[in-house]
């Protein structure tokens, strides 16, 4: 018996450390961004490969842009509507996280006993089917540039540790300036420039505070849930909402 536990121990002990040489090997080259503007990210292939098994063109519309050339008002819009303590935080928002965690339980235990499965004595609460995030800036573009559509712990820990490199390496008006070029705004359309000309016909540099707060809106789910021409209404809502906090939002550069 103690033999056969050696030899598991000694191959679990070689799996982890294959696993922990593929991580190193694989790992991003994160501290190239600071000088290097990247021209496609995992999840502009993944939209692309996605499009290709459903037999469509793929599309992309991506302008590279300097920060200093894209409109303020987009950039206090953004940081309003998806990470307002951006120049507060190291890359995570503890408070926004705390927060999400809280909510995701009440809403969890509504669901669990409309469904007459709710136990308050259960050591794990039940979790809802629509969680809410608390990811950063910093974190959404660890995702959308390095990262998979899977949803799970491992994913979630190589965003964590791309987080922290991004946070060690690049200033926060680079990482600013990466995420504004690279998030989805559409489909096929990439970047704040991009989504400027494709929704108002006009430079990225040129937008109007509403304008801005619009675009702001649309980036938890622009394909879906805040598609503007699916759902116009919903758009709207948010766009009000970010319009009213967006000068509060301080660019500490």
């Amino acid at each position: 018996m103690w033999y056969w536990t050696k030899v598991l121990f000694l191959i679990l002990l070689g799996a982890i450390g294959v696993w922990l040489l593929y991580e190193v090997v694989t790992f991003p080259h994160i501290w190239n961004l600071r000088t290097e503007n990247p021209t496609t990210t995992s999840m502009i292939e993944y939209r692309i490969s996605e499009a290709k098994a459903n037999g469509t063109e793929p599309k992309k519309f991506m302008v590279w842009t300097p920060i200093e050339q894209i409109s303020p008002n987009l950039q206090r819009a953004v940081l309003a509507g998806e990470d307002s303590r951006f120049f507060q935080h190291n890359g995570f928002d503890w408070d926004a996280i705390q927060k999400a965690w809280d909510e995701g339980v009440k809403e969890g235990e509504k669901e669990a006993k409309e469904e007459g499965d709710y136990d308050p004595n259960d050591w794990i609460p039940p979790m809802p089917s629509f969680k809410r995030g608390a990811s950063t800036v910093s974190q959404q573009l660890a995702k959308n540039l390095y990262l998979s559509e899977e949803r799970n712990f491992l994913r979630k820990g190589r965003e964590a540790v791309y987080t922290y490199f991004l946070e060690r390496y690049l200033t926060k008006r680079r990482i600013l300036e990466l995420y504004l070029n690279v998030i989805e705004w559409g489909d096929g359309v990439y970047g704040a420039e991009a989504a400027s000309r494709y929704y108002f016909k006009k430079s990225a540099s040129d937008l109007t505070p509403q304008e801005a707060a619009f675009l702001a809106a649309i980036i938890p789910s622009p394909l879906n849930v805040f598609n503007p021409k699916k759902n116009p209404k919903r758009v709207a809502r948010r766009q009000r909402v970010i319009l009213r906090s967006m000068n509060s939002v301080k660019l500490a550069f």
